[in-house]
């Protein structure tokens, strides 16, 4: 046999696109008219035994092969599989027919060896020989030649056919017309011829590697075919059948595959998604609309019909008012542009444009829903709890069923209420996967609740989260045993102490007890021996939130609690002296530590720890030090004073005092900048302050009418920076405040003295006229109206 369609005397070469449903179902007709005894699938051998698993119920693709080597469980690889991938099909004919079914690519222990020696040149290579090996999965390239041939063959080819969209050429002259060839090889035939003449016009042009890969395959179809009585059935990418077809002398293949390096590789199926599948993933072998593909290798018939139904549905789902007559307009007018285009049957580019135009009103954003939703598809496959495993994920897989959290390919968000069990374990496995490195979830801000009892998360699964739960397997066979392990790891190699402190602060969020003292012997080792006070100020907020998840989670934090009081009192005594002669970035820096202390010790000050009630006392002689000395920048000194007035441990009058002394004409103007952006900038509030308190608007105002011309472009910047943090309201009202004048604020709070639009006086009988209202929206009658209605209202 031979994919001419010739005797038996050579195997029969089915070259596909690899996630070609035209290629699937020429397949099967192929399989199924010439029974062979032996169907040889491109793949890795390692899978040979994985092969049965394809058969079984919960066994559903999306799915991959993912080979990883066992001593390096990071370099790794993926075989991706769709419904609609002629190798998957060949793997279920096979199995229904009771046919042994064997892989014959290369071994994954060289495909892995090679890229761990060969470095990133190695890979890069790799993925290009993937872009030929998937038979062109590329699209809208130009003629290419040599080398570049092999990476994009469907693209020479439709380029070669007028096409400059490989995927149109594709859908034009196989996936539509392919389906009502009576010859079930022809397709086979057509391609091989194709393909030799590309390779013959691009000689020089093939690598390396894929002469290595076809060596081998060559070897396993002759093993294969000296063990067969009717005939060995190979599967492979269009771009291998004229090598495969080439007989080349045993003593050459076997001499091109001597000496290649090799490592000790694991197999297993991994479950992998449609979004995956598509080539913005990055995939070399991938394809750009695989839900179109799935609903074309699925619709038995007017499969045009059909997926504009789905889309309809999809639309109505999101109250979208899409009536049958859309629907058949819809395949109307894709037919009419199939025909004008010269196209045998519509394809999604004609459907999408009938989409647009009918049913989302010529609008883009529905019909990127219909896109991400139907023509990508969020899909994730499912592999059988038979499939080989290390420990971790097995564990991890026992978890994820008892606490009902199912991985899913769409994003979804996720609100946990951690005073609830269920809740609260569900958060620490999602912070230990998190110590692990594996990303299924990421916290996000609560919409609900800003209280420390409640977490939100955005959960995504992707394919390579599968290679993460391998490489963590080296921690542990459990993902509490594997958490505590990285984590006590993570703390002796930790150089930085903001990162021992966010350690023990996620070890808390994960329930980690465990690793909590040696996390702390580290901590309070660096903690010690560390003398640099940014570093200090910036470990204490992580270890004093730690506290708090702490508190909630009902984890004992009394040794943390102990180290964050003396860590803050490091940052007590160091603190004055290292804000001294900063320039002004140093000096923004260390403004933000201010503010992070500050808010730290005020939660700390709530902590149940000895000694934390004089806490606060001592940050605010702190304050008061910083707020007074000369040697101080500006806007530490600044914000040192709205930092006492928020507390309540500086009247305003006080406040405004200081404001004045430094507003003085003996101050240069930058430092008067740099103090007032230290006092209402760099944070919330800042200017409702001016809003709200006359007296020191008046002073900022007063000052900046007085700085000297030659200054006041060199304050400009900075004070341009200062207000334009404020909300649009909060500017807009200081405005009017200004353009008024001082003689206009707050004069309404003068006694005496009518505001701006009213009169000098109260008049009573105006005010006497709306009591009814008042007793109306009170419910009460003229006697119990009197004691109800405030005095100056009534008045």
């Amino acid at each position: 046999m031979s994919g001419r369609g010739s005797g038996a005397a050579g195997p029969l070469l089915l070259g596909v696109r690899h996630h070609g449903p035209g290629s699937a179902r020429a397949v099967r007709a192929a399989l199924e008219r010439t029974r062979p005894d032996v169907v040889l699938i491109e793949g890795p051998p390692e899978a040979d035994a994985l092969i049965p698993l394809a058969a079984e119920e919960d066994m559903r693709p999306p799915v991959a092969l993912l080979a990883h080597a066992v001593d390096e469980p990071g370099r790794s690889a993926f075989w991706p599989l769709a419904g609609f991938s002629p190798e998957w099909v060949a793997l279920r004919w096979a199995l229904e027919h009771k046919v042994p079914a064997r892989f014959i690519d290369l071994p994954a222990a060289h495909t892995l060896a090679r890229d761990r020696d060969e470095g990133r040149e190695a890979s890069e290579e790799s993925e290009a020989s993937e872009g030929g090996k998937a038979a062109g999965e590329g699209g809208g390239r130009g003629p290419a030649t040599g080398a570049e041939v092999r990476g994009d063959p469907l693209g020479a080819l439709a380029a070669a056919a007028g096409y400059d969209d490989a995927e149109r050429w594709w859908e034009d002259v196989v996936e539509h017309r392919g389906a009502g060839s009576g010859d079930a090889l022809a397709p086979f035939t057509a391609l091989e011829e194709a393909m030799t003449a590309l390779r013959e016009g691009s000689a020089g042009g093939e690598h390396r590697w894929d002469l290595v890969r076809e060596a081998h395959m060559r070897l396993r179809i002759r093993a294969a075919q000296r063990e067969s009585e009717h005939g060995v059935a190979v599967v492979c990418g269009a771009w291998h059948v004229p090598a495969l077809r080439h007989r080349a002398p045993v003593a050459a293949d076997r001499a091109l595959l001597k000496g290649l390096p090799k490592v000790r590789a694991d197999m297993t199926w991994v479950p992998w998604t449609n979004r995956r599948l598509s080539r913005m993933s990055g995939y070399g072998a991938g394809i750009d609309s695989p839900g179109w593909y799935g609903h074309l290798f699925g619709a038995p018939d007017r499969p045009v019909e059909r997926w504009l139904t789905k889309v309809a549905g999809l639309l109505r789902a999101e109250d979208r008012t899409v009536s049958s007559a859309h629907v058949i307009e819809a395949v109307r007018l894709a037919e009419t542009l199939a025909a004008l285009r010269g196209r045998p049957l519509p394809g999604l580019s004609e459907t999408t444009d009938a989409v647009r135009a009918v049913m989302c009103e010529g609008s883009d954003i529905p019909l990127a829903l219909v896109h991400d939703r139907l023509v990508v598809g969020e899909v994730l496959g499912e592999v059988p709890a038979a499939a080989p495993a290390v420990p971790l994920q097995r564990d991890l897989a026992r978890i994820q069923r008892r606490l009902r959290l199912r991985p899913e390919a769409a994003e979804r968000e996720l609100e946990l209420d951690l005073r609830k069990e269920t809740d609260a374990e569900r958060g620490r496995l999602l912070h230990r996967l998190r110590l692990l490195g594996i990303g299924w979830g990421e916290p996000t801000a609560s919409r609900g609740s800003t209280g420390t009892f409640r977490e939100t998360w955005r959960l995504r699964w992707e394919p390579e989260l599968s290679v993460r739960v391998v490489e963590a397997g080296v921690w542990g066979t459990t993902v509490g045993a594997a958490a505590t392990a990285r984590a006590e790891a993570d703390a002796v190699a930790a150089r930085d102490l903001a990162d021992v402190t966010g350690l023990a602060e996620h070890c808390l969020l994960a329930g980690l007890s465990d690793a909590l003292p040696t996390v702390m012997r580290v901590l309070a080792d660096r903690a010690a021996l560390d003398t640099d006070v940014g570093r200090l100020a910036r470990a204490l907020p992580a270890l004093v939130r730690a506290l708090r998840y702490g508190d909630v989670r009902g984890t004992g934090t009394a040794a943390l609690a102990e180290v964050a009081a003396g860590l803050a009192e490091r940052v007590f005594v160091g603190l004055p002296p290292a804000c001294a002669g900063l320039d002004a970035d140093a000096a923004e820096e260390m403004r933000r530590h201010v503010d992070a202390v500050h808010g730290a010790v005020g939660l700390l000050g709530d902590a149940p720890a000895p000694g934390h009630g004089e806490l606060r006392a001592r940050w605010q002689s702190v304050l008061r030090t910083l707020s007074a000395r000369d040697t101080v920048p500006g806007v530490i000194r600044g914000r040192s004073v709205r930092l006492l007035l928020d507390d309540g441990e500086l009247a305003r009058d006080e406040a405004a005092r200081l404001m004045g002394l430094v507003l003085s004409p003996g101050t240069p103007p930058a430092d008067a900048a740099a103090w007032i952006e230290g006092f209402v900038g760099g944070g919330p509030g800042g200017g409702l302050l001016l809003v709200h308190d006359e007296r020191l608007l008046g002073l900022v105002d007063a000052w900046l009418t007085g700085v000297p011309a030659q200054a006041f472009t060199d304050v400009l910047p900075l004070l341009r920076r200062t207000f334009s943090a404020y909300e649009p309201g909060v500017r807009r009202t200081l405005g009017e405040l200004v353009r008024r004048g001082p003689g206009a604020r707050g004069s309404a709070a003068t006694a005496g003295a009518g505001a701006p639009g009213f009169g000098p006086g109260l008049d009573s009988a105006r005010a006497d006229a709306v009591l009814p209202v008042v007793r109306l929206l009170l419910g009460t009658d003229g006697a119990d109206a009197a004691a109800a209605v405030p005095a100056g209202v009534a008045g």
